[in-house]
């Protein structure tokens, strides 16, 4: 029964693909052409009929028997030995048959040979199989899995007082008396810890605790960058651009000022403080009570982080881990129903040694069986007892891989090119699984992407991918099933890695490795030795820019000529391609997004086996080879985000195109919009553009939109210009209505003056977002709100619409689903209409969440009267709004801009932020509601106001974040202490202050003060020093009068950042800095003329950034800073005016440790002291900009260490560093990415 219970093994599935093309139609009538001996290939199969016959037993004795492991490798070898030579068959044939041509030169003489060589190894290694004691008659079961739920359960087994522990103490306000408090669960790999955190994390009393919540995933690499880039994207929802680490803090610390937040570092495997210390003082911002949960196996990482005991987890009794086996494994039906199943399931569990992971693992294996010997056959099974001195992985996990089908074991292992906790999308996936062979030829009319999604979906059913918390369309691996997935693949599969790059093997046919900022040639170099690659993956952090050795595009990868998946995306330096791209023809899946390339080479046309060409954001790309046409299995190309001004001719022909992101219209002669009609398989996201150029309606219809069922989003751009026939674009919209199935829909610069009927249609029941962009010549909305689904609208540039009313609302009933609403930019539109005679909103928009007007400067009203639901509204710059604010008993968040006319109704006492500009009358009627009526409000932003005072001259006690900008007049309250404020922002405002007391406002943590010209003080009040501890950011800029801070110096032992910009009369800065402020890393000091040196005692040792600008006396006196007496500074910046400078650095002046050199507007500098950067040991990037007298490289060169040059406005230096021709280029080749000016050069 265990025999027939076996799922296939990994062999059995390749060689179905095998077979499938050695008897492929075009296979065979190429061979026969040739006239090749039918016994040879008749041989062929026999040999690898009779070693898949011994392949499920070789797959249970590998993992305890050395001799059996090498021997399945060796024939994985031969196999893929095979497959490729029979692809390269099918592709000429393929190519013969493209170009209408039979090439009979000496190909026959070529494939027999290797045919020979082919079959010889393969008998050989089938001599083996019986001196290995490998059996027959283990046969493959056909597998057929019940559909479970890909949603996580919440629920946990034997951990109801872990997660109270966790929970109280994320809900104590006075765990430590920090504001930081960081909570460590601790265990081995398996256990929980994860887990826990996730639902820990998503308990409601938890979620109403905090305003803010971010899961981290942080693996190996403590990535201080990534994972501050990481945490401020979650905060912002907004993509970061940022590469420096500095700016990136800067602007974490202030998205987190005064919010109490809870952060997830899941799988932390730092040991170093420095580390640790550097991304925690980004957190000090947070208000009082914010949290951290850190998941480690290392108790030595809990201990550098922690600042409560650890939360240890320990197993599960064998009780839980039953109950929790059992849930999978019985679908939470009774157990008892059945004694014997219940009895070998105890025994199984046991087996588990208390691990969940393991447990659920062979919970899912077994659901759903009532086979007795099944289960027995899972207990006793020998591969439980096997050693495991060859991998960490648990025999659960290994038992679990042995009884997948075939099919899914290839799938999985190919998965150990992913680096643990790596997240990978299901639609990449797939696609590399599509051009590794990996998937089954489907049936019937299923597509090979479906097949690949019902592999997916049963990897993830069985806990072998989970998805990521937190990007429900991202998945990972747990550790412990990469550890299988690297196991299982051998040597076929590498990662590369810091160090094991000699691990690489000649049969090595995957890699992967994750990209340095700079990929020199040296790191690939020992790839030539995996002559037989097929894949080729790098794999990057997102928003990062990366360069590549151009030697290995131009030397190595052309020379791997198996290459079936090519990736050098997000590499920067990449510009072009080489014609020999062309030479690939196994290539089956080539991304190069987001690289600068400029063109695809003509010879890209002729890869004939090309499925997936990602281009997306190249967007210096104009133009598509001539002859991609002729890519006829072509089945996804992404060119969103290029610059491709027109589709190639005969795109029609691309049959088998799935997904297609852009269609291009051209002109007259260009390519119709009809060529879309012939591509009936497109589904996914197509946006259609410079649809200006379509000629007639009947043109439109041609495109067949309503035929393309699988559509989910649809976008319709006519481009930019005027339009002179409106009533033709009312027929061209009319003819590319989409089918029903249509989710997303966007239209853009349509010149119509009125929409065709089925926009707006309630048969497009599916449809969940609308946005309808410049479309000024529009006089009417369609009925939108006939649309049962939609839930986010957006309305913009509709110049001539005059009223919004019935005809928006197209029933009784309107925007039932809608959360959010915008309008903007619609300069005629004066009235906002209800949408009944006596209901007046009362039905209307019952689930808006956020409603926002922007810029509609002729709107007088109304606004809908009743909006329950609503959290947050704005309205800018609509100065001729009289109507009334909406009742909104939900609201958190309002904004009021330039909108002074608005009527105001009782504010409810749940409004958390309030943001009021140029809005005179309002804002004092704001802030007296706040001091009576809100006891909520945390964060207020004033600006552009004549306000005098705040009502009785006290802030709102409840404020932890105020920013006041433009208020020349307002006073500002000193009466009494702001206990509080957290974080406060002063610019062009409260022209009375003279003097900020610091003491007065004991918890804040980020101080800004910006041009204000009466400053002339910082202070504390007088006798003994006071310490400011919570004071980590304090900013002076643009204050010309202020001359000194407190007496003493500032004692503030945790502030890191601290600039001091444009204060013209400063002489000198805070005392005794090198003691007082331990903390600082970052100082920036600029436009401060009288400031000849620093204070007695130097700068503090903990100082990590160190920027110097048009401060000409303390320049002239740089070599007295001292700089080497800072063992931790590793960037600085010198610019601005500093007419002494005409030579630098000076030899000694800057430490080595600087890996950050920025040179930028010193107008005097004409030479680089050469001595002085040789000593610059650990410099990476070294920046010159604005420096247009410098003349030269210095003779001594620049250091070796350095990876990225940038020359920018120095037009001396640029023509002596031109690449190959400037006669100082031989002085900087060595530098892997050289920028200079706009150009690129690696």
């Amino acid at each position: 029964m265990a025999a027939e219970l076996v799922g296939g093994a990994f062999l059995s599935a390749f060689l179905q693909v095998l077979f499938h093309r050695m008897t492929s139609r075009q296979v065979v009538g190429y061979i026969q052409g040739k006239k090749l001996n039918d016994k040879l290939l008749k041989k062929l199969k026999i040999t690898l009929l009779s070693v898949n016959a011994v392949i499920n037993d070789a797959e249970v004795k590998q993992f305890g028997d050395t001799l059996v492991k090498e021997w399945l490798l060796e024939l994985k070898d031969a196999v893929y030995d095979a497959e490729d030579l029979w692809d390269e068959i099918a592709t000429e044939a393929l190519k013969c048959q493209q170009i209408n041509a039979d090439n009979s030169g000496g190909t026959l003489n070529q494939i027999r040979p290797k045919i020979e060589e082919v079959l010889d190894r393969l008998e050989f290694i089938a001599k083996q199989k019986d001196a290995l004691g490998l059996k027959h008659g283990v046969g493959e079961k056909s597998w057929k899995m019940s559909t479970t739920s890909l949603v996580e359960e919440s629920n946990l087994y034997g951990r109801d007082e872990d997660r109270e522990a966790i929970i109280n103490l994320l809900l104590s306000d006075d765990v430590n008396g920090n504001n930081i408090c960081v909570i460590p669960i601790v265990g081995m790999a398996g256990i929980g810890k994860t887990t826990l955190a996730q639902v820990v994390y998503n308990d409601v009393r938890v979620k109403e605790n905090f305003e803010f919540a971010a899961w981290i995933c942080v693996s190996e690499e403590f990535d201080v960058s990534r994972i501050t880039k990481t945490i401020l994207e979650a905060v912002t929802s907004v993509c970061c651009d940022f590469k420096d680490l500095n700016l990136l803090q800067l602007k974490l610390k202030e998205e987190l000022s005064g919010k109490k937040f809870l952060l997830v570092l899941d799988d932390v495997w730092n040991e170093s403080y420095y580390s640790w210390e550097a991304l925690r003082r980004t957190f000090t911002s947070g208000t009082h009570g914010s949290k951290i949960i850190v998941t480690t196996r290392n108790e030595g990482v809990a201990s550098i982080m922690r600042s409560v005991p650890n939360h240890y987890l320990n197993q599960l009794t064998d009780e839980d881990c039953w109950l929790l086996f059992a849930k999978y494994a019985f679908a939470n039906a009774n157990s008892y129903a059945n004694p014997i199943l219940e009895r070998i399931g105890r025994d199984i569990v046991k087996r588990c040694q208390g691990l969940p992971l393991a447990a659920k693992t062979l919970g899912c294996l077994l659901r759903f069986k009532v086979d007795a010997d099944e289960w027995d056959s899972i207990l006793k099974s020998d591969i439980w007892e096997l050693s495991d001195d060859q991998s960490n992985i648990l025999p659960a996990l290994r038992l679990s891989y042995y009884y997948l089908p075939s099919h899914l074991k290839r799938c999985f292992a190919y998965c150990s090119i992913f680096p643990k906790d790596y997240k990978f999308k299901k639609e990449q996936l797939i696609q590399l699984w599509m051009a590794e062979d990996l998937l089954q030829q489907p049936k019937r009319n299923k597509r090979l992407e479906e097949v690949g999604d019902e592999y997916f979906h049963e990897l993830v059913s069985r806990s072998f991918f989970q998805r990521s918390a937190g990007e429900n369309s991202c998945f990972v691996m747990h550790d412990l099933i990469n550890d299988l997935a690297r196991f299982v693949s051998g040597e076929l599969c590498f990662r590369l890695e810091d160090d094991n790059s000699k691990e690489i093997s000649e049969k090595t046919r995957h890699l992967s490795y994750v990209m340095a900022l700079e990929d020199l040639f040296k790191r690939f170099e020992i790839f030539y030795k995996a002559k037989c690659l097929r894949t080729f993956l790098p794999l990057y952090s997102p928003d990062e820019f990366y360069c590549l050795s151009n030697k290995v595009q131009h030397n190595l990868l052309i020379k791997l000529r198996c290459l079936r998946v090519l990736s050098l995306s997000n590499y920067h330096s990449i510009s072009e391609l080489p014609d020999s791209i062309g030479e690939l023809t196994h290539l089956r899946y080539l991304d190069l997004s987001r690289t600068l390339i400029k063109r695809l080479s003509e010879s890209v046309s002729t890869l004939y086996n090309l499925q997936t060409l990602k281009l997306a954001y190249c967007y210096r790309l104009r133009q598509l080879p001539t002859g991609m046409h002729n890519l006829i299995n072509l089945r996804h190309l992404d060119m969103n985000g290029t610059c491709v001004e027109e589709m190639p001719a005969q795109t029609s022909k691309l049959e088998s195109l799935q997904t297609l992101s852009t269609f291009i219209v051209g002109k007259e002669k260009g390519i119709k919009i009809g060529e879309l009609g012939k591509l009936s398989n497109l589904r996914g996201t197509l946006s259609i553009k410079k649809l200006k150029n379509v000629a007639t309606a009947e043109d439109a219809f041609d495109a067949k939109l309503k035929d393309k069922k699988y559509l989910e989003e649809l976008a319709l751009e006519w481009g930019y210009g005027k339009t002179d026939d409106t009533k033709g674009e009312r027929y061209i919209l009319e003819k590319l209505v989409p089918h029903t199935n249509l989710k997303k829909l966007q239209v853009h610069n349509y010149g119509g003056t009125r929409f065709p009927g089925w926009l707006g249609d309630r048969s497009f029941h599916n449809m969940v977002s609308v946005s309808l962009q410049n479309c000024e010549y529009c006089l009417i909305l369609p009925p939108l709100g006939q649309l049962p689904s939609l839930k986010h609208l957006s309305i913009e540039g509709f110049d001539g619409v005059v009223t919004v009313g019935p005809e928006f609302y197209g029933s009784s009933q309107p925007f039932p689903s809608l959360e959010i609403l915008k309008f903007s930019w619609m300069s005629s539109w004066e009235e906002w209409c209800s949408f009944g005679v006596d209901d007046e909103f009362k039905r209307g928009f019952p689930n808006l969440q956020e409603l926002h007007i922007v810029s509609c400067q002729s709107l007088i009203g109304n606004l809908p009267k009743n909006l329950p639901s609503l959290r947050k509204l704005v309205i800018e710059y609509c100065e001729q709004l009289l109507s009334p604010l909406p009742r909104a008993p939900a609201i958190r968040e309002l904004e009021l801009i330039k909108c002074d006319m608005v009527v105001l109704r009782e504010l409810p006492r749940t409004l958390h932020s309030l943001k009021v500009k140029g809005c005179q009358v309002v804002v004092q009627s704001l802030l007296e509601a706040m001091s009576t009526q809100i006891q909520a409000c945390r964060r207020l932003d004033i600006s552009d106001c004549s306000l005098i005072s705040f009502p009785g001259s006290f802030l709102p006690t409840t404020l932890s974040f105020l920013s006041i900008k433009n208020c020349e007049k307002l006073e500002f309250p000193l009466q009494q202490y702001h206990t509080s404020l957290e974080h406060l922002l002063i610019v062009d405002s409260c022209g009375s202050l003279r003097s900020f007391p610091l003491d007065f406002f004991p918890n804040l943590n980020g101080l800004t003060i910006g041009r204000s010209p009466s400053l002339r003080f910082l202070s504390v009040s007088e006798g003994q020093q006071k310490v400011l501890a919570s004071v980590t950011c304090l900013k002076i800029r643009g204050c010309p009068n202020f001359i000194s801070f407190p007496k003493g110096g500032l004692s503030a032992p945790n502030l890191s950042d601290l600039w001091i910009e444009e204060c013209q009369k400063l002489t000198s800065l805070p005392e005794r800095m090198h003691v007082l402020l331990p903390s600082l890393r970052e100082l920036r000091v600029s436009g401060c003329p009288k400031l000849v040196s620093f204070p007695e005692g130097g700068l503090p040792p903990s100082l990590s950034s160190l920027y110097i600008g048009d401060c000409n006396e303390l320049v002239a006196r740089r070599m007295g800073w001292n700089l080497q007496g800072l063992p931790l500074l590793t960037s600085f910046g010198i610019f601005g005016e500093c007419q002494n400078v005409k030579s630098f650095p000076e030899e000694e002046l800057l430490p080595s440790s600087l890996t950050y050199l920025s040179i930028v507007g010193l107008s005097c500098l004409k030479n680089l002291d050469g001595r002085g950067l040789q000593n610059l040991t650990s410099l990476r990037t070294l920046i010159i900009s604005g420096c247009p007298k410098l003349q030269s490289i210095p003779e001594e060169g620049l250091p070796m260490s350095l990876v990225e040059l940038i020359i920018r406005r120095c037009p001396l230096l640029r023509e002596q560093c031109q690449r190959e021709k400037g006669e100082d280029w031989p002085k900087i080749a060595h530098i892997s990415c050289i920028e200079i000016e706009d150009n690129c050069a690696s």
